[in-house]
């Protein structure tokens, strides 16, 4: 009797875990119906189509690309919002429900959800992909006037990438005369005007690179998680360096915060550069050992709930800053505070950046330099406009340019003070993410070591690397 009771119980928790609603919680239908409003206010009277990512090719966990999950929240893919600016009402379309993919993976929203769909992302209404060409002929070629079609032309981001990253290697692709394959987005933008010659095709992606440039409350609480996350993986690999230790090991361990804290993916390829492997901006092989002497750079933060961060720090291998490493850490530290105190709403950044290199040429001035070329670097740095850096949101480098703007609140970017020794090919330099408040800012990860001091004592705790060594091969 027991027997049979255990195994109906077993059942119909199968059952329950494959009908179980997977839907962020992050966000409510009424931020999605707010930034709707935006777009309609943008488009007029005419139509905007939101195309979701695509089913992956193999068995890798599916992320929604962040125009669609920003607009509403859903992580189907093969899926397609349109906001109609005449109606100003939104649909969703819907792939059909796969019970097989469903028995195997566990419950995904489809078209035959169509009133839990409804209710959790606040759409007028939900069908099947099919009905999306009936839609447009009978709302939008019959329908006079006809609207203008309005869809993102920029290659869409899926977490680890970057919109200045995929249009250089779209570029790339395209030189290739035996390559050439147009964008997803591209094809698309294709596809719709074969079908609908009669309507005109525009780019919706300005519109929503200016909205997403102002991030509300919710962003911004969720990019300060991304942030603090950095921090602790980032402290956790200070804690693990010691002479010999490869620079992969450290990204393990830094990766090994975000996920135990909920983090399942990475915002960003780790960029872990020991030494003058450093000096390369975007290094990624990761797999060299740590030598005596050098400085180690980590570049690194998670994508949590679809927003992440953009942290730095460098570190000595050994534990100790030399007295010529204290030197220009000192100048990067003493930079970064310089920066920090200018920041408010209202300043430009090129007004932010004059008024901290003014501070810091008095530093510069008020200190003897070991090396002339060093003193040539730090004051080479005070003509460099790069030290606030671009913008961080749901990707690394957000694509709106904040830097032609004044600050406003909401704002989210990066600040990066650093400095080139070509002589001696070292890179150092120094990375926080911010949000511009009502009357100034705040440091997402003001609370993680960052004097020299703070540095040094913390290298001296034990990491994870060390409490749980390596396998022998």
């Amino acid at each position: 009797m027991f027997k049979y009771l255990a195994f109906y119980l077993l059942c119909a928790s199968c059952v329950f875990a494959q009908n179980e609603i997977r839907y962020q919680t992050d966000f409510p239908p009424e931020e999605f119906a707010a930034r709707w409003d935006k777009v309609y206010d943008k488009i007029g009277q005419n139509v905007a189509i939101i195309q979701s990512a695509a089913e992956p090719l193999d068995y890798r966990v599916f992320r929604q690309s962040n125009d669609f999950y920003y607009l509403c929240g859903l992580e189907t893919p093969n899926s397609y919002l349109v906001l109609d600016g005449r109606s100003r009402r939104a649909t969703l379309y819907l792939p059909h429900r796969d019970q097989g993919r469903e028995r195997n993976e566990g419950k995904r929203l489809s078209a035959e959800d169509g009133a839990k769909v409804r209710e959790l992302t606040g759409v007028f209404s939900v069908w099947p992909i099919e009905q999306l060409g009936r839609d447009w002929v009978w709302g939008n070629l019959v329908r006079q006037p006809m609207p203008a079609i309005f869809t993102p032309f920029s290659p869409a981001e899926m977490g680890n990438d970057a919109r200045d990253q995929s249009l250089a290697a779209f570029a790339n692709n395209s030189a290739d005369p035996w390559d050439g394959r147009p964008s997803r987005e591209g094809w698309f933008i294709e596809r719709l005007q074969q079908r609908y010659p009669q309507l005109a095709v525009k780019d919706l992606s300005p519109i929503l690179d200016e909205m997403r440039m102002i991030k509300s409350e919710r962003e911004i609480a969720l990019i300060r998680r991304a942030s603090e996350l950095a921090a602790h993986g980032i402290m956790e690999a200070m804690r693990s360096t010691e002479v010999g230790v490869y620079e992969y090991q450290l990204e393990a361990a830094a990766r090994y915060m975000y996920q135990i804290n909920g983090a399942r993916r990475e915002g960003y390829s780790a960029i872990v550069g020991g030494g003058k492997n450093a000096w390369m901006g975007h290094y990624f092989h990761n797999d060299m050992p740590l030598k005596d002497g050098d400085l180690v750079l980590l570049d690194y933060a998670p994508d949590y709930k679809y927003y992440t961060s953009d942290i730095t720090r460098m570190w000595p291998v050994n534990g100790k800053f030399s007295p010529e490493q204290r030197e220009l850490y000192g100048f990067i530290i003493a930079y970064r505070n310089a920066l920090l105190k200018q920041i408010r709403p209202n300043r430009t950044s090129n007004e932010i950046m004059d008024a901290a290199a003014a501070e810091m040429k008095t530093y510069i001035e008020s200190r003897k330099w070991s090396k002339p070329h060093y003193e040539v670097a730090v004051r080479n740095a005070l003509s460099f406009r790069g030290h606030l850096s671009h913008g961080v949101g749901m990707s690394v480098h957000d694509a709106a340019n904040y830097r032609a703007l004044p600050l406003q609140k909401g704002m989210v970017f990066s600040i990066d003070p650093m400095i080139w020794v070509p002589e001696e090919l070292l890179y150092v330099r120094m990375e926080e993410v911010v949000v511009v408040t009502e009357n100034g800012v705040e440091n997402f990860t003001a609370f993680m070591p960052t004097t020299i001091e703070e540095i040094e004592a913390m290298m001296k705790e034990t990491g994870i690397v060390q409490f749980r060594k390596a396998l022998k091969n």
